[in-house]
């Protein structure tokens, strides 16, 4: 009977050390993807028309709704400028040491939308709705509410550290994005309710938050729902590219293809490995022993 070699749960250095550099290429690629002010402007706008013409214009009420009710606003302003950076991290490490089998899978479902991402922004830089001129009547909580958190007028970035981001990479969102992959990852892998409707409420949530406190569109978090449909579309071809390489360039045959310890190897006369079955008297050989 043939059986398949075990899948290894990958070493948690390697892949800490992969996560890492992912993601400092992902932060690098979103500061030299900072296109023209005016550009991003005109594509903010864009979107806005676009809106309102689909009478989809949820971001004005919400954005009211947080910028007049303090209760609310500040809390989602650091739900905006912590839970991406919380949540993702904390879900990768729980796949990783309670649900190894599916830990390879999601992680790289994840980079490539992630990567994906980062191609829409240096494509279509976007002007936030926070960012817009006033007259198109959206309030920036983030900078309403600053005094209370570590971030200044300049995106959820500490404050004084504004110019280590981009402000206009808002098309996609990958807040909504990177939500959404949590939120299967609970679905899919938690094992009580808490843990699934933690899945289905957090994208929920965190789309809510990413208009009301104007740092998206609506059409952004669309994107993000997109770009992660197209990553996971992506995820099993990366994974056999992946092994290809591994195989090819690191010398590490293929799971499918390991080899047998001791295959084609035969012992000499006399000789047979210790606890070998000796062949039963009279199966397909009438010779008596002692005449062997």
């Amino acid at each position: 009977m043939t059986h398949t070699a075990p899948r290894h749960r990958p070493r948690w250095w390697t892949e800490l050390l992969l996560i890492v550099v992912v993601y400092a290429a992902y932060s690098a690629g979103r500061l030299l993807a900072r296109g023209d002010v005016s550009t991003a402007v005109d594509n903010g706008l864009a979107i806005l028309r676009a809106e309102k013409a689909l009478l989809l214009n949820a971001e004005h009420p919400l954005n009211r709704l947080f910028s007049e009710t303090p209760a609310l606003g500040i809390p989602a302003d650091f739900a905006y400028a912590s839970l991406h950076y919380l949540v993702t991290p904390a879900i990768l490490v729980w796949l990783f040491r309670r649900r190894p089998a599916g830990y390879r899978a999601a992680r790289t479902w994840l980079m490539c939308s992630t990567l994906l991402g980062l191609l829409g922004f240096t494509l279509m830089p976007t002007c936030p709705p926070r960012l817009l001129a006033a007259g198109h009547g959206f309030v920036d909580t983030m900078a309403q509410y600053s005094s209370y958190g570590w971030w200044g007028g300049e995106a959820s970035a500490p404050r004084g550290l504004g110019g280590m981001t981009n402000q206009y990479a808002a098309m996609p969102s990958l807040h909504v994005g990177w939500a959404l992959w949590c939120g299967v990852m609970l679905w899919r892998h938690g094992r009580t309710p808490l843990m699934k409707t933690l899945g289905v409420a957090y994208p929920l949530l965190t789309t809510i938050v990413v208009m009301g406190t104007a740092n998206h569109y609506f059409l952004d978090a669309v994107a993000g729902v997109a770009v992660m449909g197209v990553g996971a579309l992506l995820t099993r071809p990366a994974m056999r590219l992946a092994d290809r390489a591994r195989a090819r360039f690191g010398r590490i045959p293929p799971a499918s293809q390991s080899p047998v310890v001791g295959g084609g190897c035969e012992t000499s006369a006399g000789e047979r490995i210790p606890g070998q079955r000796t062949s039963s008297a009279g199966a397909d050989d009438s010779t008596p022993a002692a005449a062997r």
